[in-house]
Protein backbone atom coordinates (compact mmCIF):
# COMPACT_ATOMS: atom_id res chain seq x y z
CA UNK A 1 0.00 0.00 0.00
CA UNK A 2 2.94 2.25 0.76
CA UNK A 3 4.53 1.08 -2.93
CA UNK A 4 1.45 2.30 -4.60
CA UNK A 5 0.91 5.87 -2.45
CA UNK A 6 4.82 6.39 -3.09
CA UNK A 7 4.28 6.05 -6.46
CA UNK A 8 0.79 7.58 -6.71
CA UNK A 9 2.76 11.23 -4.83
CA UNK A 10 5.75 10.36 -7.59
CA UNK A 11 3.80 10.80 -10.42
CA UNK A 12 1.28 13.72 -9.38
CA UNK A 13 4.38 15.50 -8.46
CA UNK A 14 5.89 14.71 -11.99
CA UNK A 15 2.29 15.87 -13.56
CA UNK A 16 2.95 19.13 -11.85
CA UNK A 17 5.86 20.20 -12.24
CA UNK A 18 5.83 19.09 -16.03
CA UNK A 19 2.94 21.25 -16.64
CA UNK A 20 4.83 24.88 -16.54
CA UNK A 21 5.28 26.66 -19.87
CA UNK A 22 8.58 26.89 -21.32
CA UNK A 23 10.29 29.88 -20.52
CA UNK A 24 10.31 32.52 -23.21
CA UNK A 25 12.35 35.56 -23.04
CA UNK A 26 10.00 38.55 -23.78
CA UNK A 27 10.78 40.76 -26.54
CA UNK A 28 11.69 44.25 -26.16
CA UNK A 29 8.73 46.80 -25.83
CA UNK A 30 7.84 49.64 -27.52
CA UNK A 31 6.29 52.85 -26.40
CA UNK A 32 2.78 53.39 -27.24
CA UNK A 33 2.15 57.07 -28.93
CA UNK A 34 -0.72 58.63 -29.02
CA UNK A 35 -0.72 62.54 -30.18
CA UNK A 36 -3.92 64.83 -29.42
CA UNK A 37 -6.56 65.81 -31.84
CA UNK A 38 -4.80 68.13 -34.25
CA UNK A 39 -6.40 71.54 -34.36
CA UNK A 40 -5.56 73.93 -36.77
CA UNK A 41 -5.33 77.81 -37.34
CA UNK A 42 -4.46 79.66 -40.77
CA UNK A 43 -0.92 80.71 -41.76
CA UNK A 44 -0.49 83.41 -43.79
CA UNK A 45 2.89 85.37 -44.80
CA UNK A 46 4.38 87.73 -47.24
CA UNK A 47 4.65 84.57 -49.25
CA UNK A 48 2.22 84.46 -52.42
CA UNK A 49 0.28 81.53 -50.36
CA UNK A 50 -1.46 80.67 -47.34
CA UNK A 51 -2.39 77.42 -45.83
CA UNK A 52 -3.52 75.81 -42.44
CA UNK A 53 -1.17 74.53 -39.73
CA UNK A 54 -1.06 72.24 -36.70
CA UNK A 55 -1.44 74.56 -33.75
CA UNK A 56 1.14 71.81 -32.17
CA UNK A 57 3.86 72.50 -34.82
CA UNK A 58 6.55 74.75 -35.11
CA UNK A 59 7.06 77.02 -38.25
CA UNK A 60 9.91 78.52 -39.37
CA UNK A 61 10.95 80.79 -42.26
CA UNK A 62 13.63 79.61 -44.79
CA UNK A 63 14.78 81.32 -48.02
CA UNK A 64 12.26 82.37 -50.73
CA UNK A 65 8.88 81.27 -49.37
CA UNK A 66 10.78 78.06 -47.87
CA UNK A 67 9.50 76.99 -44.40
CA UNK A 68 10.06 74.12 -41.94
CA UNK A 69 7.55 72.65 -39.91
CA UNK A 70 8.59 71.38 -36.87
CA UNK A 71 7.18 68.69 -34.46
CA UNK A 72 9.24 68.50 -31.74
CA UNK A 73 7.54 65.47 -29.97
CA UNK A 74 7.94 63.64 -32.94
CA UNK A 75 11.05 64.54 -34.22
CA UNK A 76 9.65 64.98 -37.65
CA UNK A 77 9.95 68.30 -39.82
CA UNK A 78 8.05 69.04 -43.36
CA UNK A 79 9.73 71.18 -45.73
CA UNK A 80 8.16 73.13 -47.69
CA UNK A 81 9.46 75.08 -50.87
CA UNK A 82 8.34 77.49 -53.15
CA UNK A 83 9.39 78.08 -56.81
CA UNK A 84 7.89 80.69 -59.24
CA UNK A 85 6.57 78.67 -62.68
CA UNK A 86 8.13 81.05 -64.95
CA UNK A 87 7.08 78.93 -67.97
CA UNK A 88 8.60 75.96 -66.93
CA UNK A 89 6.04 73.82 -65.16
CA UNK A 90 7.51 70.29 -66.89
CA UNK A 91 10.60 70.50 -65.11
CA UNK A 92 9.30 71.36 -61.97
CA UNK A 93 6.51 68.56 -62.01
CA UNK A 94 9.58 66.11 -63.16
CA UNK A 95 11.69 67.09 -60.46
CA UNK A 96 9.12 66.61 -58.03
CA UNK A 97 8.49 63.38 -59.04
CA UNK A 98 11.73 62.55 -59.37
CA UNK A 99 12.21 63.49 -55.84
CA UNK A 100 9.67 61.29 -55.10
CA UNK A 101 10.83 58.38 -57.23
CA UNK A 102 14.44 58.49 -55.83
CA UNK A 103 12.69 56.89 -52.50
CA UNK A 104 11.62 53.88 -54.36
CA UNK A 105 14.78 51.70 -53.35
CA UNK A 106 13.76 51.54 -50.20
CA UNK A 107 10.25 52.27 -50.17
CA UNK A 108 7.77 49.12 -50.08
CA UNK A 109 5.05 50.80 -51.61
CA UNK A 110 4.37 54.32 -53.29
CA UNK A 111 0.61 55.39 -53.43
CA UNK A 112 -0.30 58.46 -55.83
CA UNK A 113 -3.21 60.46 -54.62
CA UNK A 114 -4.00 63.48 -57.11
CA UNK A 115 -5.75 66.51 -55.69
CA UNK A 116 -7.50 68.80 -57.54
CA UNK A 117 -9.14 71.68 -56.01
CA UNK A 118 -10.44 74.19 -58.95
CA UNK A 119 -12.25 76.78 -57.32
CA UNK A 120 -8.88 78.28 -55.68
CA UNK A 121 -6.71 76.76 -59.00
CA UNK A 122 -5.24 74.21 -56.64
CA UNK A 123 -3.79 71.40 -58.43
CA UNK A 124 -1.52 68.52 -57.43
CA UNK A 125 -0.27 65.21 -56.18
CA UNK A 126 0.01 63.73 -52.73
CA UNK A 127 2.58 60.50 -52.59
CA UNK A 128 2.30 58.37 -49.34
CA UNK A 129 5.46 56.17 -49.59
CA UNK A 130 5.68 53.00 -47.35
CA UNK A 131 8.65 51.40 -46.19
CA UNK A 132 11.42 52.00 -44.20
CA UNK A 133 12.01 55.05 -46.82
CA UNK A 134 13.76 58.25 -45.46
CA UNK A 135 10.59 60.58 -46.12
CA UNK A 136 6.73 59.03 -45.69
CA UNK A 137 5.41 61.69 -47.50
CA UNK A 138 5.57 64.10 -50.27
CA UNK A 139 3.20 66.38 -52.10
CA UNK A 140 3.44 69.26 -54.83
CA UNK A 141 0.72 71.87 -55.72
CA UNK A 142 0.70 74.36 -58.34
CA UNK A 143 -1.62 77.00 -60.31
CA UNK A 144 0.05 75.49 -63.59
CA UNK A 145 0.96 79.38 -64.20
CA UNK A 146 2.41 81.02 -61.50
CA UNK A 147 3.28 78.98 -58.21
CA UNK A 148 4.91 75.79 -57.45
CA UNK A 149 4.99 74.34 -53.96
CA UNK A 150 6.71 71.03 -52.42
CA UNK A 151 6.59 69.35 -49.47
CA UNK A 152 8.28 66.58 -48.23
CA UNK A 153 8.27 65.49 -44.24
CA UNK A 154 11.46 63.93 -42.59
CA UNK A 155 12.19 62.05 -39.32
CA UNK A 156 15.37 62.68 -37.46
CA UNK A 157 15.48 58.62 -36.56
CA UNK A 158 16.69 55.64 -38.08
CA UNK A 159 13.49 54.59 -40.86
CA UNK A 160 12.06 52.06 -39.39
CA UNK A 161 8.44 51.76 -40.88
CA UNK A 162 6.68 49.86 -38.20
CA UNK A 163 7.92 51.53 -34.64
CA UNK A 164 7.34 55.45 -36.10
CA UNK A 165 3.75 54.45 -37.42
CA UNK A 166 1.48 56.32 -35.57
CA UNK A 167 4.05 59.67 -35.55
CA UNK A 168 3.93 59.00 -39.36
CA UNK A 169 0.43 58.79 -39.84
CA UNK A 170 -0.39 62.03 -37.55
CA UNK A 171 2.30 64.00 -39.50
CA UNK A 172 1.20 62.74 -43.38
CA UNK A 173 -2.80 63.60 -42.15
CA UNK A 174 -1.45 67.11 -40.97
CA UNK A 175 0.53 67.09 -44.19
CA UNK A 176 -2.23 66.35 -46.60
CA UNK A 177 -4.76 68.83 -44.45
CA UNK A 178 -1.75 71.44 -44.97
CA UNK A 179 -2.06 70.78 -48.98
CA UNK A 180 -5.46 70.75 -49.22
CA UNK A 181 -5.63 74.10 -47.67
CA UNK A 182 -3.39 75.99 -49.81
CA UNK A 183 -4.19 79.28 -51.17
CA UNK A 184 -2.94 81.32 -53.33
CA UNK A 185 -3.20 85.09 -52.68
Amino acid sequence: MKKIVFSFLVALLLVITSCKDDVLPKPASQLRLDYPVAEYASFSSDCPFTFDINEDAKIKADNNCGFSIQYPKMKATIYLTYKPVNNDITKLLRDAQKLTFEHVVKADDITELPFLNRDKKVFGMFYQVNGNAATNAQFYVTDSTRHFVTGSVYFYAKPNFDSIMPATSYVKDDMQHLMESLQWK
